[in-house]
């Protein structure tokens, strides 16, 4: 094979290499319904028990295109009595981090203004069973915001 044709084939299969989609990210998926009903939240959530109102949204996160089981996710702000407030505080030692918490773009008008205490420990005292939480509390509106996955 001469170098031009060797060449030419190199170059057509690095042109059809590069003409590939690259894999979409895994990605949450869901209706798009703003749910305040408590009764799922505090099923996957017993820590929730004393919650008086909520804003939540759910779905399931992955790729449309890889079957498997799912991985499930709920985006929530919690309403907490200030005496729950206060016992999370006193037990977890969350502190102010900076963070914020990362939910799906339609929830973003429904969080509270921080600043927000995070903390392993908070975390911890959220997570049940196969639910992984990432928690973020603002002390001062009295709100607990919930980014969570679970199977």
């Amino acid at each position: 094979m001469s170098r031009r044709v060797l060449a030419a084939v190199l170059a057509a299969v690095m042109l059809v290499g590069c003409q590939e989609e690259a894999p979409q990210p895994a990605a949450k998926s869901g209706t798009g319904e703003l749910r305040t009903d408590l009764e799922p939240l505090v099923k996957r959530f017993p820590t929730l028990a004393t919650a008086t109102g909520a804003r939540w949204m759910s779905g399931t996160f992955g790729r449309a295109d890889i079957p498997g089981p799912s991985t499930y996710w709920i985006d929530a702000v919690v309403v907490l009595e200030a005496s729950e407030v206060e016992r999370l505080v006193s037990a977890h030692a969350p502190t102010a981090t900076g963070e914020q918490p990362d939910v799906v773009e339609e929830l973003n008008e429904q969080l509270p203004h921080g600043p927000f205490l995070t903390g392993d420990a908070l975390d911890a005292a959220l997570q049940h069973e196969d639910w992984r939480v990432d928690s973020y509390l603002a002390r001062e509106s009295g709100e607990l915001v919930l980014v969570a996955m679970g199977t």
